[in-house]
């Protein structure tokens, strides 16, 4: 059901007056905080009887309107801690193809050390890695996103407890976004410029050393060929 602006603003100064008055690392508490669970809940349920992966990320798209209200108040008014509702949406805004919109829920996120919803297996570095870089791997991120976020996915979870692997998946993805490769295209590495080149070839070696099976390697070759090539100047 869409929100009216007076709603949205209630729901807004409900989640800062929440999360600012919990104790940090605790869990939130109160009416409000129940009634975005209930609604979460029921959201759930409506996800489990989909069997279609695309239909899934359509009801997501559809319910995340819902929960924006909640957020913006939790994010400027919390304290740091355990919001489910925020945690649930920012994998679901990831999922939807929101990156930008994840990206600000997960700075938060990180910040205060807070833990993913019981029913995923990963800690939340691991869930942000490995989706953003999956999303970029599979051309779902566009080119010109994956330059901007994927940096601040390695910077932000650079101290964070991750497997290597997902790690060097991360790296190979900034890596291919740099030259501009996603999903299956392959690219004209004589177009790459040197700067790309270096930059690319420093985060696919980085991938290459934390897991040998990352599948770099020909285009670590490819891309230390073009470095031994001069620049072609640009047409007069």
């Amino acid at each position: 059901m869409r929100q009216t602006p007076a709603q949205r603003h209630l729901q807004t100064k409900l989640a800062m007056i929440a999360s600012a008055t919990a104790p940090a690392g605790g869990e939130l508490q109160g009416s409000a905080y129940q009634l975005m669970l209930a609604q979460l809940a029921e959201h759930r349920r409506a996800l489990k009887d989909i069997q279609s992966v695309e239909r899934k990320i359509e009801a997501k798209r559809a319910f995340l309107p819902v929960y924006d209200a909640w957020i913006d108040g939790a994010l400027a008014g919390g304290t740091g801690a355990q919001d489910q509702v925020l945690t649930t949406v920012l994998v679901w805004h990831i999922d939807a193809g929101n990156y930008h919109r994840a990206i600000e829920i997960a700075q938060y996120a990180v910040t205060h050390d807070l833990a993913p919803p019981d029913q995923y297996d990963r800690n939340l570095g691991t869930i942000l890695i490995d989706e953003f870089a999956t999303a970029a791997l599979t051309g779902k991120m566009g080119r010109d996103d994956a330059r901007q976020l994927l940096p601040l996915i390695l910077f932000g979870t650079k101290d964070l407890d991750a497997p290597d692997q997902a790690r060097a998946k991360l790296h190979k993805a900034f890596g291919f976004a740099v030259i501009g490769k996603a999903g299956s295209a392959d690219v004209d590495f004589d177009k790459v410029s040197i700067d790309e080149a270096r930059l690319a070839l420093e985060h696919l070696q980085r991938a290459l050393a934390l897991f040998e099976q990352v599948g770099v390697k020909k285009d670590i070759e490819r891309l230390e060929r073009r470095l031994n090539k001069p620049e072609t100047p640009p047409a007069p």
